[in-house]
């Protein structure tokens, strides 16, 4: 059986959160997008390597990250734009229509994110949905979130959710690029842990084989050194990268 660094206690990249082996801090270029973003993290959520939520404030450029912590209570000036309507994302909020049409202005929204188990979003939501319109979405098929176990049908990820809304919001550029940068952690999360038939199904179906052959061919070469140069960003220039920031949207 392969060694799994994580289980060994190995170091952890400050930035991807995963051993230094097998870091990804060099791909991930932003993503822009016209909606605020914002994450609230339950205070458990802060401390794992896996979260989701914390995916999306490396990878969203301008993004804000909060702790939902009962000794620390938030004020809603410390998050809310007054200049947009909040969105707290919950599958218990009311059913956005899946027709972008029907839908505002992107820019004029903020998304509240709520990272944590599903009774720790739920518990946040009673917390703080007088803040803003809790909203739902159509989300269906399984999770590609495999370093976590989830509990059915549709019930993914902070960080699917959120490519989910991308895509409501006829916003395809930033769904497919954070779809890149979340299908990338996992794969060098599995590797990271040595579960290299479930990181080899993983890669097989997953969108990164395709678009960063360059990159996973330069990740796979490298070796548990310190000293060694961080890999430069994928070939071509920034503006080429299938992870370089996506254009506002008109």
């Amino acid at each position: 059986m392969a060694r799994s660094v994580v289980l060994a206690g190995t170091e952890r990249c400050p930035g991807c959160q995963i051993p230094p082996r097998w870091c990804i801090c060099a791909a991930l270029n932003p993503v822009v997008t016209p909606l605020r973003i914002d994450v609230l993290l339950h205070r458990r959520e802060q401390w794992r390597p896996t979260s989701t939520g914390k995916l999306i404030g490396r990878a969203l450029a301008g993004s804000g990250s909060h702790v939902f912590d009962r000794n620390r209570p938030l004020e809603s000036t410390e998050v809310v734009d007054p200049a947009r309507e909040l969105w707290i994302l919950h599958p218990r909020g009311e059913p956005l229509p899946s027709d972008p049409a029907l839908q505002p202005d992107p820019s004029r929204i903020q998304v509240l994110l709520l990272d944590g188990s599903w009774n720790e979003a739920g518990q946040m939501l009673r917390e703080f949905e007088s803040w803003g319109r809790p909203v739902g979405l159509p989300l269906t098929g399984p999770s590609r979130y495999w370093l976590r176990e989830q509990q059915g049908e549709g019930h993914l990820s902070t960080v699917e959710a959120l490519i989910g809304l991308f895509t409501v919001l006829d916003l395809p550029a930033p769904a497919q690029r954070l779809q890149l940068h979340f299908e990338l952690h996992v794969y060098a999360s599995l590797r990271a842990r040595g579960r290299l038939a479930e990181a080899a199904r993983y890669l097989s179906t997953s969108p990164i084989r395709d678009a960063l052959p360059h990159f996973l061919e330069l990740l796979h070469e490298r070796r548990p050194n310190p000293s060694l140069p961080r890999i430069s960003p994928l070939s071509g220039s920034p503006t080429d990268s299938p992870l370089s920031p996506a254009p506002p949207h008109p």
